[in-house]
């Protein structure tokens, strides 16, 4: 595979950034990740945490060195994510559990497979036209999918930041996963938070990144949304990737997993707290650590469970 990846986030007027976002890959396999704990309760970045750190255990789990059914991959992933965040809070002694939206994509042997829970978006664009973007999961969209709100009110209506899907709820998450769409090279994939796309118009994500490299085009939308906005913004996070295939010439930015050797894994999934922060934030490094270790030992014991009843 070869493909090239830029990642951003920015904290805006927030307190805090409830935003995470990675990626990680083997050899044929890549997993892109992009998480936003939900403010309006608790704790919002443990619960955006544990879903990227879940998600990442189960692909290093799962990738040997592809998956074998990436939609079950996605959907299964997002389950075992909500039910460690509603662990979390039994542990803690939580009054409620922390939320968070997800959005994640799965590509292998030149195809993807996106889910998504929440208003988290994925775009895929070619030659600076959208192809496909996923469907915000909120009250909004309903009333539009139900004719009782025109599209033209989606950016003002009253109920726009309304969810009604999310992990981390005191129901189970309903996954939306998409159809396998086959990537050409220089196709886009944009994965983002609701901070940058309630700011920026769809034309204008697609005209910037068809304009511009990926390295160039993240910042220059995260830095239109944080001014826009201004002191209202909204974390503001964007993880896009450029789908090269095989066959493109080599270019600084680019990532080839050919020398991978079978059974390596690189990830950039990680939870970073800002440094005035660091005191006060309740979910530590010793706690995340801890997590991580549990639900691999979840994922095995969930793996041995999977072999027996397939046997």
């Amino acid at each position: 595979m070869r493909f090239s990846v830029y990642q951003e986030s920015q904290i805006g007027g927030r307190k805090s950034n409830q935003d995470r976002m990675g990626y990680c890959f083997t050899r044929d396999a890549l997993l892109l990740l992009l998480a936003d704990g939900m403010g309006g309760h608790i704790q919002g970045e443990a619960a955006a945490t544990i879903a990227m750190q879940t998600m990442g255990a189960f692909f290093q789990e799962s990738a040997k060195p592809t998956i074998k059914k990436p939609a079950r991959f996605l959907e299964d992933g997002f389950f075992a994510a909500h039910r460690e965040i509603h662990r979390y809070r039994t542990v803690n002694n939580l009054p409620e559990t922390p939320r968070t939206t997800i959005v994640a994509c799965l590509i292998q042997h030149g195809s993807a497979v996106w889910a998504h829970c929440g208003d988290s978006r994925l775009y895929w664009m070619r030659s600076g036209q959208i192809l496909a973007r996923t469907r915000d999961h909120s009250r909004i969209e309903a009333l539009i999918a139900q004719g009782k709100v025109d599209a033209a009110e989606r950016d003002t209506h009253p109920e726009r930041n309304k969810l009604f899907n999310c992990l981390g709820a005191p129901t189970p998450p309903k996954v939306e996963l998409s159809r396998q769409a086959a990537l050409q090279a220089g196709d886009l994939l944009l994965l983002c938070s609701d901070g940058l796309w309630s700011t920026v118009p769809d034309e204008a994500l697609a005209r910037e990144l068809h304009g511009n490299t990926i390295v160039r085009a993240v910042p220059a939308l995260v830095r239109a949304a944080t001014d826009t906005a201004g002191k209202r913004s909204d974390n503001v996070t964007a993880l896009a990737m450029m789908w090269e295939g095989a066959n493109n010439l080599e270019n600084t930015t680019t990532i080839s997993t050919d020398l991978l050797r079978p059974g390596m894994m690189t990830s950039t999934i990680h939870a970073p707290r800002p440094a005035e922060l660091e005191d006060a934030d309740p979910f530590s490094d010793s706690e995340i650590e801890k997590a991580i270790e549990e639900i691999r030992d979840a994922i095995d014991k969930s793996s041995r469970l999977t072999s027996k009843t397939q046997l």
